[in-house]
């Protein structure tokens, strides 16, 4: 038996609402535990990776862009959605590159992150990339980003302010708080 079976809706029927190049809508008809329907719209994504870029002396690599769902100029750790076929790791070692004109040979998987579990099936997987080697950067040609390299400290200000409100930066900048401030995890997580 299921661990909280209770709780699990069942599809009736799935329509697509809308294909693009990154996202899928659906609209699925469900039946609830209790027995009565209901509808769920939501969102399939192909996924993401984002990267904590480690520039030593406790700075982290972040990027300035334009974003234009929220018609802002957002401050963000580097990320880019998993191409077909493509690990999440192989992912932000690509996006480390085109992004920031950084490699790196150490890249450790912190965790994975459901963005929004409430209207999309999005995954993100958090790397920390440290002993970064300068190479060229390769920025897709619809992108337009600012690198700023910034304390860990100043960072974390910046989101206590609220001038960082990317959901995903603001856990990997706690994450990479945590590590850079704090030995003890520091040893555990970066083993």
């Amino acid at each position: 038996m299921l661990k909280h079976s209770n709780l699990i809706e069942k599809c009736l029927e799935s329509k697509s609402i809308f294909t693009g190049k990154l996202l899928h809508v659906l609209c699925d008809k469900v039946v609830l535990p209790n027995g009565r329907e209901s509808t769920r719209e939501y969102i399939k994504h192909p996924g993401a990776s984002v990267v904590i870029p480690y520039l030593n002396d406790k700075r982290v690599l972040l990027i300035r862009q334009f974003r234009y769902p929220v018609n802002r100029v957002m401050i963000e750790l580097p990320a880019g959605k998993i191409d077909p076929d493509e690990s999440p790791e192989n992912t932000i070692k690509r996006e480390l590159e085109e992004e920031t004109g950084y490699t790196s040979d150490n890249i450790i998987n912190l965790c994975a992150i459901h963005t929004s579990v409430g209207y999309s099936d999005e995954l993100l997987h958090l790397f920390w990339a440290y002993d970064l080697k300068a190479c060229v950067k390769k920025p897709d040609y619809d992108e337009n980003i600012e690198l700023l390299p910034m304390n860990i400290n100043d960072a974390m200000e910046m989101i206590y302010s609220g001038e960082i409100t990317d959901a995903k930066s603001i856990i990997g900048l706690f994450w990479a708080d945590k590590i850079i401030n704090n030995r003890q995890f520091s040893k555990r997580v970066l083993k």
